[in-house]
């Protein structure tokens, strides 16, 4: 169960069982939004209710309400066992046994009535004898849900399944006892007119059966589509380990239930396991599989005092991780949550759905009775009104109107999430499609966030692997952020560095000290004059270049010259050029923000190929440029990690937060990447996009169908078991076009 609280008010999510339609959902909605104090919205495609609510209002209330309309509803367990997405669930069987059996019994009656060459003598009667099974056990559910709606005063989608069946059930049983339907020799056309023209000598056991089979394969195929479309969910929610291996001070290593964990408790976890939760690596090193959570095929190094995220496995060397997340806190947990936020989410063409559904029934009944009505009063006969009016009742289906927006959110969120892209809501989705300008932070970004060393210029005579060795085992002594850029370089490049024998920090001009017998310098140019050191011409232009753009020059000296100048700087991501390309691609204009000078801004935007540039900006000024280009008639998207991004992804039209940022941007932001790297703002936009096409095409095939088939039916054009096949079709298709999603690929 999905309970939060805050205040007077609480949330809580609730399992429906019972609907069979778009118009049980609408009823439900409007009964639970009827309370006093409560706001509801229920959703057919995944059969969850969210409930808010305040006062006096309680949990059995609410399920007391659903009880009432006559379905019911629960606290949904969460999923212990994993189950695969084509495995079939307990409420599927019974819906395949049914329709097993009206296949079976089904088709040789439509057989007999369409093919003359098996009308033998009482044809009709083995006709009988098959269809009425079909019509009673198979079709039961649709006639139990129809006196159950009819006792609370409602009539849905069953009531006009049930009401056109058994109407065409009991008119073949009327013309077979009372008519000549059964005398020998007597042959059914295909055809609404009959040869006596009180229509006894017809009969329409096989469009009873027929309709049954069809609309029964209609909804289980439904229900498997459905199940498939949130199979993404549902293995997010399955992802994490169940055990974890707890290291104590007193017993050592214990085997708990992950439930257990606590945050600060120690845990080790073996090459090919799961790490439990979120946490922090103490000991060993090792490569981190995270691609169910981020869709990164690459595993990513990590070693003691790195971050690791709950559900990734670990596929190298033994690590042991204190737990700094467990529970609902952590990142997988978190994602899940947003996912099924989003799922649950209405968009304004979906209410708009919805609130034709609540009313779709009693329409069609009303238009099933008018359609009788004008046949008869035109002289059609009974047959040829009857037909119609039971093609009306047929036809209809509000279900593809439903199914229209949630199975396409439950698919586009859920490939979203294997992907590491979390949707919000469907109203991001129309944002995506307006945006046109992109707005882009620079530091974590675009850039790695971190400083790295770009390059060695050393002077003639000197070996670039002795530079980095050397002046790398100095700096691995110091704390500070440039240091640490040139100690791990130098680490990557030439491996394990020696140990200095000496080390003395200069407050800011660097440090100083003896390696391999070696004075070494590393710092700026005013610990070099200290020491009464000149710096050679070519290196002096290095340095030059370097902070020309953008960038920090540490000098190196040692056994009493200037040897090497080390290039360092905030990286580019390796895929940064590339995902402006993408964004492009889509139309997007994209502008480079910064908080940097003007010169290190335009040096990255030069090698990711940007031209627009805002540069010198401070944190709590960058909601003013979103506001400025939003001024100028742009539709404005930021992408961002920090917490100074979170007041600008807010502002913007659509906010892209990074997950590999702060919690502020990731909750500010309508698109969370759970990785990072910007290609993923782009397949995120792409993706977002896609699923608003499909929901669109959905939503226009639901009501094209409706308003194209009605009336052709009420014109006496369809015969009932066409009918039934084409509206057991239409929301099929819906879930099937939905599914279409399953198949994006990022890039």
């Amino acid at each position: 169960m999905t309970v939060r609280t805050a205040g007077a008010d609480a949330e809580v999510e609730l399992a429906i069982g019972g609907m069979t339609c778009a118009s049980c959902a609408a009823r439900i909605e409007k009964k639970l939004n009827r309370m006093e104090g409560v706001t509801a919205t229920v959703n057919y495609a995944t059969e969850k209710a969210r409930v808010s609510y305040g006062g006096e209002v309680t949990v059995g209330d609410l399920i007391a309400t659903v009880e009432a309309t006559g379905y019911t509803a629960q606290r949904p367990a969460p999923p212990d066992e994993p189950s695969g997405e084509d495995s079939e669930p307990d409420g599927l069987r019974p819906l395949r046994q049914r329709l097993v059996t009206a296949v079976a019994l089904a088709v040789p009656v439509i057989a007999m009535a369409m093919v003359p060459a098996l009308q033998f003598e009482y044809w009709q009667w083995l006709s009988l004898t098959l269809a009425a099974p079909v019509v009673t056990y198979a079709a039961w559910p649709f006639h139990r849900a129809a006196f159950t709606n009819a006792r609370h005063g409602a009539a849905t989608m069953d009531t006009l399944i049930s009401v056109g069946t058994s109407a065409a059930f009991l008119w073949s049983l009327w013309a077979l006892f009372f008519g000549t339907a059964g005398t020998p020799g007597m042959t059914h056309p295909f055809e609404l007119t009959v040869a006596r023209s009180d229509g006894a000598g017809n009969i329409y056991l096989e469009a009873a059966a027929g309709v049954t089979a069809f609309i029964l394969a209609g909804r289980y195929f439904e229900a498997r589509a459905k199940r498939k479309a949130g199979a993404a969910l549902r293995a997010l929610l399955e992802l994490g380990a169940k055990d974890v291996t707890v290291l104590t001070p007193d017993h050592g290593e214990r085997t708990v239930p992950v439930a257990e964990l606590r945050t600060g408790d120690r845990f080790l976890v073996r090459p090919g396991e799961k790490i439990a939760t979120d946490g922090t690596v103490v000991e060993g090193s090792s490569a981190v599989d995270a691609s169910m959570l981020t869709g990164e095929s690459v595993p990513v190094e990590v070693a003691a005092g790195d971050p690791v995220t709950g559900a990734t496995i670990n596929v190298g060397g033994r690590l042991v991780v204190e737990a700094t997340r467990v529970g609902a806190d952590t990142q997988l947990a978190r994602m899940a949550r947003l996912v099924e936020d989003a799922q649950n989410g209405k968009a304004a063409a979906q209410r708009l759905a919805d609130r034709i559904s609540a009313v779709f029934v009693p329409v069609v009944l009303a238009l099933a009775l008018g359609t009788l009505g004008f046949w008869l009063g035109n002289g059609a006969g009974l047959t040829a009104a009857f037909t119609a009016a039971v093609a009306v009742l047929i036809i209809a289906c509000p279900c593809a109107l439903g199914l229209a927006t949630p199975t396409a959110l439950m698919v586009g969120t859920g490939r979203g999430a294997q992907l590491g892209i979390l949707i919000k809501g469907p109203e991001v989705l129309e944002s995506t499609r307006r945006v046109d300008t992109v707005v882009l932070d620079k530091t974590g970004t675009v850039t790695t966030g971190r400083m790295t060393l770009l390059a060695v210029h050393t002077a003639e005579g000197t070996d670039e692997a002795e530079a980095l060795r050397l002046a790398g085992a100095l700096e691995h002594s110091s704390e500070h952020p440039i240091a640490r850029a040139v100690a791990d370089g130098a680490r990557q490049k030439v491996g394990e560095l020696p140990t200095p024998e000496d080390f003395a920090n200069v407050p800011g001009l660097g440090v100083q000290g003896v390696v391999e017998g070696h004075a070494v310098l590393v710092g700026r140019e005013g610990l070099l004059r200290e020491w009464a050191l000149e710096l050679p011409e070519d290196l002096r232009r290095a340095g030059e270049r370097a902070e020309a753009a953008g960038h920090t020059a540490v000098l190196a000296a040692w056994d009493g010259a200037a040897r090497a100048v080390l290039e360092i700087a905030d990286a580019v991501k390796e895929t940064s050029p590339e995902a402006i390309r993408r964004l492009r691609a889509l139309g997007l204009r994209p502008v480079l923000l910064t908080g940097d000078n003007e010169a290190v801004a335009r040096t990255v935007a030069r090698e990711v190929g940007v031209e627009e540039v805002i540069a010198e900006v401070l944190p709590q000024d960058k909601v003013d440029v979103v506001k400025r280009l939003q001024a100028q008639g742009r539709s404005v998207a930021m992408v961002g990690d920090g917490v100074n991004d979170a007041a600008a992804l807010a502002q913007a039209d659509l906010g892209l937060a990074m997950g590999t940022g702060t919690d502020a941007a990731i909750e500010a932001g309508d698109l969370t990447l759970v990785r990072g790297d910007l290609r993923a703002a782009a397949d995120a936009i792409r993706l977002a996009r896609r699923t608003l096409g499909t929901i669109r095409s959905n939503l226009f095939w639901a009501f094209a169908y409706n308003v194209a088939a009605l009336p052709l039916a009420a014109a006496g054009l369809l015969n009932p078991m066409i009918a039934g096949a084409a509206m057991a079709f239409s929301s099929v298709f819906v879930v099937g076009n939905s599914l279409r999603l399953r198949t994006f690929r990022a890039g």
